[in-house]
């Protein structure tokens, strides 16, 4: 006897992991406390705040047939 798949609710809680600093949350505090990463900010060194609303706005609107729960938001040059 197969189990039916469980289906995931439209209002189910997501989970979205921002590392690193954001631009225009606390640039003037990266700039004073962390100039290296501040001086890398014109590399992708720095999370752009429109961007990050972007991963959420997908994540919400993501379709049915291919969805996730889960996000890590990251700078482009971030080593792994």
């Amino acid at each position: 006897m197969s189990h039916p798949r469980p289906q995931p609710l439209a209002d189910a809680p997501r989970a979205v992991l921002v590392v690193g600093a954001g631009d225009a949350i606390d640039t003037a505090f990266i700039a004073q406390n962390f100039p290296e990463r501040y001086a890398l900010k014109d590399q992708a060194g720095i999370l752009d705040p429109e961007h990050i609303a972007e991963a959420y706005w997908q994540l919400h609107r993501q379709p049915r047939s291919a969805w996730t729960h889960e996000m890590d938001l990251r700078p482009w040059m971030e080593t792994f």
